[in-house]
């Protein structure tokens, strides 16, 4: 039987990798909100409903390097026009082995299903969860393949004084046992910087479609 993406991801959260072979693999969608591509070295995985022959026809007529196929913008494109999706940007991929121990910044859970914060992360995540910290954020909740995803916010006036990196940090430390995702665009050099700094491991790109 094929791997499902979700057994793609945990063999990635242990390290281990699919063949750096130039291939493609093309397994279906975990759900219906998410779709999309991931770009681990010299293999791509496809998770799409749509039909794999179109997938692998669309790759072939772009006559491009294969290692580059799946997040070429002309494929990226076809993909949206053909499901009728959309996608942000192409984020680097990191992910966090849980980590003991008690969060170092104090953080106090937001409750309120209509704080705004809350509305936005369940948009993108099932069972989010919100905490705020003095000049912080911190989202974990369930997202691509339901896996445990965070994402941290500092304001302006907290940069600079090592509050990204803890937050990170404290969702390992949250995260029950489990490895933590996240994705951060290649060109938020400082997020990219905190996450790494907290531990976590660059394992690909990733480009995800959601529905309008």
């Amino acid at each position: 039987m094929a791997e499902s993406l979700r057994d793609i991801l945990d063999a990635a959260a242990r390290g281990v990798f699919p063949a750096a072979d130039g291939g493609t693999t093309v397994v279906p969608q975990h759900g219906p909100r998410d779709a999309g591509v991931i770009a681990f070295t010299a293999h791509s995985v496809v998770f799409t409903d749509e039909d794999e022959g179109w997938v692998r026809e669309t790759l072939g007529a772009l006559r491009c390097d294969a290692l580059a196929a799946t997040m070429n913008a002309r494929f990226l494109a076809a993909f949206m026009a053909r499901t009728g999706r959309t996608t942000d940007t192409i984020d680097v991929l990191l992910t966090g082995a849980p980590l003991a121990g008690r969060p170092e910044t104090v953080l106090t859970e937001v409750v309120g299903p209509g704080h705004p914060r809350v509305v936005s992360a369940r948009r993108r995540r099932d069972e989010a969860r919100v905490w705020a910290a003095d000049g912080g954020v911190l989202v974990l909740g369930r997202g691509v393949a339901g896996r445990l995803e965070a994402a941290v916010e500092v304001a302006e006036g907290a940069r600079q004084r090592g509050l990204g990196r803890r937050l990170a940090t404290a969702a390992r430390q949250l995260a029950g046992g489990e490895p933590v995702w996240a994705q951060v665009s290649p060109g938020n050099a400082r997020s990219l910087r905190a996450f790494q700094a907290a531990g976590y491991r660059p394992v690909g790109a990733e480009a995800l479609f959601l529905r309008p």
